[in-house]
């Protein structure tokens, strides 16, 4: 009778009880992945709202004449002595950009009385003020961005849009950066 030789390898309780402790692990892991995720989304469009106050002032003080861009694309569009936009490719790529989990936008009232600007904007387009928000994407994320030309950073439970005025406090939500 010939000898058989041990089999190697694992049982079939050694790979459940294994993939157990895996799950358990992400179990625990998975949470906080998401609140650091949701973290650094939020930072960015911190970040974002940043931009676009420099973005604008600057703007205003050597584009506009004192006044400020209607929407993104026009921060995005560069003056003719200029290779460089007001801001980068990743915001002023559309009025509504998509960026780190948020919708970022841009309004401003268009006054009769403000002059054509150096990059193309038309007599009559510019605005006296701004407001720039900025919307999570997804769905378990609570926290909501603004800014106006004040240059003031606002955080609130709910949309900025058409609650911020282009300049002053909002009505609702509190100041997190000035």
């Amino acid at each position: 009778m010939p000898i058989r030789k041990a089999q190697g390898g694992f049982a079939l309780i050694d790979v459940i009880f294994v993939c157990g402790i895996i799950g358990l692990l992400a179990s625990i892991a998975l949470p906080r992945l998401m609140l650091a995720r949701q973290t650094a989304s939020s930072a960015s469009a911190i970040g974002s709202m940043r931009v676009i106050d420099s973005a604008q002032l600057t703007y205003a003080l050597t584009c506009g004449s004192g006044f400020y861009a209607p929407n993104l694309t026009t921060l995005g569009t560069p003056p003719p002595a200029s290779n460089e936009p007001f801001i980068n490719v990743g915001l002023g790529s559309a009025d509504t950009v998509v960026k780190s989990a948020y919708s970022i936008t841009m309004s401003a009232t268009p006054y009769p009385g403000a002059p054509s600007s150096c990059n193309g904007l038309g007599v009559g387009a510019a605005g006296q003020g701004f407001a720039a928000w900025a919307d999570p994407t997804e769905l378990n994320n609570a926290r909501f961005f603004g800014t106006n030309a004040s240059n003031v950073i606002y955080e609130h439970v709910a949309t900025f849009s058409g609650s911020i005025p282009e300049s002053g406090p909002p009505p609702v939500g509190q100041m997190i950066v000035r």
